[in-house]
């Protein structure tokens, strides 16, 4: 597993906090992609699974943010998938991107996950930022950085240091 690097500089962790708001969120069923908006419910996945309470999306790519070769990341991925299968989480394929596509990455979407073990998964598979939400509830950004001093307060977004 990656081990953390360096803090980042303030600059960093707002432009990439800013980059993940604005990234393309998806889940897959049958082929089709489906939609995941940071700030918005996902009520097509709650009604697909309504004994659900809590849901993540997280991907084991580029921990850090920092791109590294794609068998690496297909490794990470596959160790991620491994253990959320031992942990007997279902999870269900996702997909990320900029809007502009000039990054992406495959992911999971977990369901009934609780948010200390997201945070734990997240931080133990190197990365800067999870989904996380509750049935019914908007979709919320989880960042393991401390909030930028400029960054804007309202935005969706739950900081961890």
């Amino acid at each position: 597993m990656p081990q953390p690097p360096p803090a980042a500089p303030e600059a960093d962790v707002e432009r990439l906090a800013n980059a993940y708001l604005r990234a393309v969120y998806r889940w897959a069923r049958d082929g089709d992609w489906h939609d995941i908006h940071i700030g918005l419910p996902v009520p097509g996945l709650e009604l697909l699974h309504p004994e659900v309470r809590s849901f993540g999306l997280l991907s084991a790519w580029n921990p850090y943010s920092r791109p590294r070769e794609e068998a690496r990341n297909r490794q990470a991925d596959l160790e991620l998938e491994a253990e959320l299968g031992a942990r007997g989480l279902v999870h269900i394929p996702s997909f990320s991107s900029a809007t502009n596509r000039s990054w992406r990455e495959p992911g999971w979407v977990i369901l009934d996950i609780g948010i200390a073990e997201l945070d734990e998964l997240t931080r133990r598979f190197g990365q800067l930022g999870a989904l996380w939400w509750r049935r019914g509830r908007p979709v919320r950004l989880r960042m393991q950085a401390r909030r930028p001093s400029g960054f804007q307060a309202e935005a969706p977004v739950d900081w961890l240091e």
